[in-house]
């Protein structure tokens, strides 16, 4: 094993480090895939509830943040969602739309694995799993790597695809960005994105009697005074209470553009007339029904409840003037709080910020300056909302780097 030579060697065993060692494969190169992991794609295979949200087909530069979302345009438009369920289709894998143009597959996420290193097989690429690279230098033109096991290896090219710091217990760290650090490359902040949003205790301990509540709602995020303005899209999905404060893929959502301080705008029943509703139901039978009741038809009961008693509106609908049936819409699709946390790496699907895209060539995601050093997938400064944007984004960036490395 010890002074092996290879033309590239792709970091990580994940979604755009197996598509680019394919794709460099495919043209020829001799191609070693390294990763620390016991098995290859593990966040492919836990990812959609084990059926892999694999792409989206109205992926678009909109979908993405970063200090440049538009340098994802290049990669993404010349390999598109088209072209990976294209593949997906020639593998013989079923899948289906489940919603918001999000493609899942029929059957295990274990396929979608399957694929990839069938693909790497195919070209004649080298896997070598419980790995790490223990240090990188510069070796004349190329690359010379030592390795945790002892074996030293040299490449032409170095395509880092390590991911972020999200879900550490499947290893994850920041690795990728101190090998970007060492040759120059600037790494922007980096936190955790699609994340459960955390409370203060006071305000928890209000709200957990709702743990295990879902609606839909709509959420916008409310920047503090001195947050930039502007980018801050709002979300129509699920959203769940938690015992430690909100969940749900509306939450998710919005996690990636909340910021420490700033407070988010919930509505727990967008498009719904709430005090024309119960405006209604109290002028039926006398306005007899409880108050919690007329609610509970246009929220969940439990929820319906703790609103009631939140804002001290409670007994008949014939015992409650207009302004207290007010107070109950504004608390239904006006709530105003503020997070104080998220629940951090542990829990978040992926890493926001990541290796300046200033420092990369947006056609072949080759680092500027640096002869040889690509950086592909979720170690770069380009974060995908939820619902298998970032998935398209490691195919493309890794097909881009694969085309070239």
């Amino acid at each position: 094993m010890t002074n092996e030579a290879f033309d590239v060697v792709v970091v990580g065993a994940g979604a755009a480090g197996m598509m680019a060692a394919a794709e460099a494969g495919r043209r020829g190169r001799r191609v070693l895939v390294i990763d620390h992991a016991r098995a290859p794609g593990e966040k492919i295979r836990i990812s959609g509830g084990g059926r892999c949200n694999f792409t989206n087909t109205g992926t678009g530069v909109a979908n993405f943040l970063g200090e440049n979302p538009r340098f994802a345009a290049s990669a993404l438009g010349r390999f598109t969602a088209a072209d990976f369920v294209a593949r997906v289709d020639k593998a013989g894998i079923g899948w289906h739309e489940k919603t918001l143009g999000q493609l899942f597959c029929d059957d295990s996420a274990k396929l979608i694995v399957r694929m990839l290193t069938d693909g790497m097989r195919d070209a004649g690429v080298t896997l070598r799993l419980n790995t790490g690279v223990a240090a990188v230098a510069r070796d004349g033109d190329g690359f010379a790597l030592e390795l945790s096991d002892g074996g030293r290896v040299k490449s032409a090219s170095l395509v880092v695809a390590s991911g972020g710091k999200s879900i550490p217990k499947m290893g994850a760290t920041g690795w990728g960005y101190e090998i970007a650090r060492s040759f120059g490359l600037r790494v922007t902040e980096t936190r955790p994105a699609l994340v459960p949003l955390t409370f203060e205790a006071g305000l928890l301990e209000q709200t957990t009697p709702l743990a295990g509540v879902a609606v839909e709602a709509s959420i916008s995020s409310v920047p503090a005074s001195s947050s930039p303005k502007g980018g801050r899209p709002t979300f129509d999905e699920a959203m769940l209470f938690t015992h430690r404060g909100l969940s749900g893929p509306a939450v998710l959502q919005i996690s990636s553009y909340w910021r420490e301080g700033e407070a988010i705008t919930v509505r727990m029943a967008p498009g719904v007339d709430v005090l024309g509703r119960l405006k209604a139901a109290k002028s039926e039978n006398g306005g007899k029904a409880q108050v919690a009741t007329a609610l509970g038809a246009v929220v969940p009961r439990r929820l319906a409840d703790w609103l009631c008693a939140r804002e001290g509106v409670q007994g008949k609908l014939a015992e409650v003037g207009d302004k207290g049936l007010a107070r109950l819409d504004g608390a239904v699709n006006g709530w105003t709080v503020k997070p104080v946390g998220s629940e951090g790496y542990r829990t978040a699907e992926v890493t926001l910020g990541g290796v300046a895209t200033e420092a990369l060539d947006q056609t072949t995601m080759a680092a500027r300056g640096v002869p040889g050093l690509y950086f592909i997938g979720e170690v770069v400064d380009i974060t995908g909302w939820l619902g298998g944007y970032n998935f398209q984004w490691a195919w493309s960036s890794g097909w881009a780097a694969g085309q070239v490395c």
